[in-house]
């Protein structure tokens, strides 16, 4: 039962992916140059073209100024007589060797216009920030299944719209909207499976839901060679997920947020469709919780608990391992997003350029999942961190006519801080109780948009120093790495559902840790799982 509901919503995080990069092709800025006012009948030159119009008229096109020659017999490139300058009033010409239209060739965003189309990532990155605060608010409030539903439909009609719009700002507008659907997905996809996957498969089944992502970004490389008109393409991504549809009515409200809502009952109804599906005996939460199901009391020490951001910082030790989680995730998106745009600008071809940072995440994922099984999720993170600050190191030191060295190294830094970001997803989502567990997840997806929305213009800063993105990039992995040393490790522990769990020692959890009772044994539903043990106090 829950690989089902693991891989249904795991297939819906490819849109996610989809989404979050397809501006890469979307924004292609082709050769262009002004258009003269009539019709051409000879041009020729990379950087400026000259052409005689019918009526005799000799111009010289340039990308955003045009000018007349006064001299009519002259065709020849070099002119050094007199001419007349004038505005682009005629719009633009554009090559259409490689893309037949863009969204920068819809609506000229050249020249005094060209902030529009640098414009276009940074704002969905806002609206994922949004999204991220949001949706992981709701789903604390209203439920996991219910944010699932509304962002994946979300999802399907701000793509679509995206592709029919008429002007910039509605496009804008709608891709804005989609920014918002697609970081709650995101958020809440991995609170969802953090909290129907045991403890044993919770490792691999996190991470890998960052797989899918990748698989997106793979999908958008392989649509962007295949099809070269913008909004055709953004239909095809918009619904590469439609199976999806087909199932997600089927999905389940976690056990874990009907507990902590005081829904026994409907917990009750999943934890017995969850065993006869997986074909095991089931159980009574009343009897295994101690809980009386119609007992006031018990349920009205979940509802006077209220669901606030500034639960993360409860006191200075949850305060601080907040601030920490935070910089990590900033860190983590600034690093994931900068390799993953500037990839295009490696050189070579663009399209297999991008397949390959979206396919080096998955054996990243792999090998982390292995490294946090072997060494824990702590030491997992710093190893990340640490690695991918070091590769940013030796590609700012790497001379530039060792180009293959240099691709390869900023392979090497991909994967490394991949690493860091799919890991600091579950990580997150195991120091939190679950009464903010969601909102933890959010308010990190929300500070790394920050990093996401930096990721463009650091890009643009290299044409100051080529290796600014890398330098900072580094020094904050850096950073974060000495930070995580004082995090704590959540290895082979079941989800922390109280607040005194959450501000306990290690050393005291494990020797208190026989106190906790899991629902199920591995001979009844193969899965071992703690649900919230709830103290009527006020937080």
């Amino acid at each position: 039962y829950q690989v089902f509901l693991y891989f249904t919503v795991a297939f819906q995080n490819i849109s996610c992916g989809v989404h979050y990069l397809a501006s890469v092709f979307m924004t292609v800025l082709p050769r262009y140059a002004c258009r003269p006012p009539g019709n051409l009948s000879s041009s020729g030159h990379e950087e400026q073209v000259v052409v005689q119009l019918q009526d005799g008229e000799i111009w010289e096109l340039k990308r955003c100024n045009r000018f007349r020659r006064d001299n009519l017999s002259n065709l020849d490139y070099n002119y050094n007589g007199h001419k007349s300058r004038f505005p682009c009033l005629d719009g633009y010409i554009y090559d259409t060797s490689k893309w037949d239209s863009t969204v920068v060739t819809q609506w000229d965003l050249v020249c005094n216009r060209e902030w529009f189309a640098k414009l276009i990532q940074p704002t969905f990155m806002v609206g994922v920030l949004l999204g991220a605060l949001i949706f992981g608010y709701l789903s604390d409030r209203i439920g996991r299944r219910l944010v699932l539903w509304s962002t994946s439909i979300g999802m399907y009609f701000f793509g679509i719209a995206a592709a029919f719009t008429l002007d910039y700002y509605s496009f804008m507008l709608a891709r804005f909207l989609l920014a918002i659907v697609s970081s709650g997905y995101l958020v809440v996809v991995f609170v969802y499976v953090t909290e129907f996957i045991g403890m044993k498969a919770r490792t691999w089944a996190c991470i890998q839901v960052h797989s899918f992502f990748a698989i997106g970004t793979m999908v958008v490389a392989l649509t962007g060679y295949l099809v070269r008109t913008w909004w055709i393409y953004q239909i095809i991504l918009s619904t590469v997920t439609a199976p999806f549809v087909l199932f997600c009515w089927m999905l389940p409200e976690t056990p874990f947020w009907l507990l902590s809502e005081g829904k026994y009952e409907e917990a009750q109804t999943v934890v017995d469709q969850m065993a006869k599906w997986n074909r095991a005996g089931t159980f009574k939460l009343s009897e295994l919780l101690s809980l009386d199901l119609y007992s006031p009391a018990d349920k009205q020490s979940l509802y006077a608990n209220k669901h606030r951001l500034l639960y993360l910082f409860y006191d200075y030790n949850i305060g601080k391992r907040t601030l920490t989680v935070w910089l990590i995730w900033f860190t983590g998106c600034l690093g994931y997003y900068s390799f993953s745009l500037n990839s295009v600008n490696l050189g070579g071809n663009v399209y297999l350029n991008l397949f390959l940072i979206g396919a080096v995440d998955i054996p990243a994922s792999i090998v982390l999942c292995f490294g946090m099984d072997i060494l824990g999720r702590k030491k997992a993170l710093i190893t990340a961190l640490f690695s991918s600050a070091v590769f940013c190191g030796l590609i700012m030191v790497i001379p530039l006519k060792y180009y293959f060295w240099i691709m390869v190294t900023t392979m090497a830094g991909k994967f490394a801080i991949g690493a860091a970001f799919g890991l600091i997803y579950l990580y997150t989502a195991e120091l939190y109780p679950t009464v903010i567990r969601t909102q933890a997840v959010g308010s990190g997806s929300m500070v790394s948009r920050a990093g996401s929305i930096m990721a463009p213009f650091s890009i643009n800063l290299s044409s100051i120093w080529i290796f600014i993105p890398q330098l900072l990039i580094g020094c904050l992995a850096f950073v974060s790495g000495i930070l995580t040393f004082q995090l704590p490790e959540t290895l082979r522990k079941p989800l922390i559902s109280t607040w005194e769990e959450a501000t306990t020692p290690d050393a005291e959890k494990e020797s208190s840790s026989g106190k906790l009772s899991p629902t199920t044994s591995n001979t009844d539903a193969g899965q071992t799982r703690t649900f919230p043990t709830h103290h009527p106090r006020e937080y």
